[in-house]
């Protein structure tokens, strides 16, 4: 029985890798607990176990009184001074009982019920003490099982930790015995499961990694000022620097990248934006809206908001998707901000009207006048003309025999600002020469523009509207057709080459 007690608990203690101490107190609580329910539900009653040689003793107390009214508890005097004579009232007697020998099958569930029990507590109090310390630190976790609503992970000497769904990143789904790099959020002593709580979505997780990547941060030259994070998607941190010789954001993000590089693959491509930490609020809610340009910031300090001011093309930038841009520099910088856009403001009247990029000022070194500025219309330059290609013919514009309307003015503005060349002159630059098939040049009538009645700026070629002439002879439309379409020999001189109108000349 020495041997079985001693062996038993030393074995205990070996696997939940306690104190002895701490199993005998638990046996002892539970071999109690099966001796009241064994002995009349005696409250008083407690056992003790021989550290050499495993005995087990049981002993029952009683309360020394004048007038006994709960035997199980009091003792009268005159009985008590038989076992020991000096005693007075309210004094305590331990009774060694008998050890029943027949505490049955209830005797022994109950004390195995209360040493797990009591061990299960010595164990949560044992990791309680160990890693209370540690809150906000990053360990290593081993996934051992996967639930619907949280994750089990191992962490440390088979400490069991707990990772709720909401500490989880949504882009993630770790497999069994894959290692995760988490930190400890809280250990809380009274929880039903796991003391220990890790997270792999929390801000601290960020900051802990910039601390073992980058040695500036770890000796304290570069300070993070402040982290605001949305877990497996984007993140901004907040830089500065002890020293003006180094810069935050360099030291952070390292030769070509490689140092934030490590974090990112370590956050599975989360993106991570590192910006300037600016004392001044306004700089600094401008600076924490990268990669936004801002063009103004209305800092309240009494309501802590701002009234942000953006371009035009940058306020979808400014916002983010789904608002998270503003959300996260809202975060980051603790204030309250508000954007909106530079014609937004314009016509509001609200914020820093500034003149854009392309207009200048009348005089040189004037300074504009914001409400002057603020009531122009910008009107957009017309396109320009696109030059007109060689047509075959020279195309005019017909005088009209009645004046002219409004439209009609219009255009015939615009068709004086065309330089069309004559004829001859464009022939002779395409062509070198004008080429004839007879001596006796034959005349044409050359197409012109002319507008309907009804569509007196409408333009239609002479082909549309004039008759077609009777005397064109059969033969020389039979010829027409039979000639080639992509070259075009003509015998005018003898010195003259054959040309190839698709550009070779032979």
């Amino acid at each position: 029985m020495k041997s079985e007690t001693l062996l038993a608990i030393g074995q205990l203690a070996a696997e939940k890798n306690l104190a002895k101490e701490v199993v005998f107190e638990a046996v002892e609580a539970a071999l109690a607990s099966a001796y009241r329910r064994d002995g009349d539900d005696a409250p008083n009653v407690f056992v003790k176990i021989n550290g050499e040689t495993g005995e087990i003793h049981a002993y029952l107390q009683k309360t020394v009184v004048t007038d006994v009214e709960e035997p199980n508890l009091e003792i009268s005097i005159d009985e008590a001074r038989r076992y020991r004579p000096n005693v007075t009232d309210g004094d305590v007697l331990d009774f060694e009982m008998k050890i029943p020998e027949n505490a049955g099958r209830i005797a022994a569930q109950t004390a195995k019920q209360v040493v797990l029990q009591r061990l299960r507590d010595a164990e949560r109090e044992s990791v309680y003490e160990e890693y209370a310390d540690k809150v906000g630190e990053i360990v290593v976790a081993t996934v051992q099982r996967v639930e619907p609503r949280q994750m089990l992970v191992e962490i440390g000497r088979g400490t069991e930790a707990v990772l709720p769904g909401s500490e989880q990143v949504r882009n993630e789904h770790p497999r069994s015995n894959q290692r995760l790099k988490v930190v400890i959020m809280r250990v809380d002593r009274e929880a039903k499961g796991p003391p220990v709580v890790v997270s792999r979505s929390h801000r601290w997780l960020l900051r802990r990694l910039l601390e073992s990547e980058v040695p500036e941060v770890a000796n304290g030259t570069v300070i993070v000022k402040s982290v605001a994070r949305e877990g497996g998607f984007r993140s901004k941190v907040a830089v500065t620097s002890r020293m003006q010789n180094i810069d935050p954001i360099g030291a952070c993000v390292g030769m070509r990248g490689s140092r934030i590089q490590n974090i990112v693959n370590e956050l599975n491509g989360e993106r991570i934006d590192i910006i300037k930490w600016d004392p001044d609020p306004a700089q600094f809610i401008a600076n924490a809206l990268s990669p936004a340009q801002v063009t103004s910031v209305e800092a309240d300090a009494e309501n802590h908001s701002a009234l942000v001011t953006v371009p035009d093309a940058m306020l979808s930038l400014a916002i983010g998707k789904e608002g998270q841009n503003a959300r996260l520099a809202a975060k980051l910088t603790g204030w309250r901000i508000s954007i909106h856009s530079e014609s937004a403001a314009e016509r509001d009247g609200t914020g820093i009207v500034e003149a854009p990029s392309t207009f200048e000022p009348a005089f040189a070194g004037e300074e504009l006048d914001v409400d002057l500025v603020a009531e122009l219309e910008i009107v957009q330059p017309p396109a320009p003309a696109v030059p007109a290609q060689a047509p075959a013919a020279v195309v005019e514009r017909a005088a009209a025999s009645t004046e002219p309307e409004e439209e009609d003015i219009s255009f015939q503005a615009a068709l004086a600002q065309m330089e069309v060349p004559d004829r001859e002159e464009r022939e002779s630059e395409t062509y070198g020469e004008e080429v004839t098939d007879d001596d006796d040049e034959e005349e044409y009538e050359v197409p012109t523009m002319v507008a309907p009645e009804d569509r007196p700026t409408a333009i239609r070629f002479a082909e549309d509207v004039l008759p077609k002439r009777e005397d064109e002879d059969d033969a020389s439309k039979k010829a027409a057709r039979k000639r080639r379409p992509a070259r075009v020999v003509d015998e005018v001189d003898e010195d003259m080459e054959e040309i190839d109108y698709s550009g070779r000349i032979h």
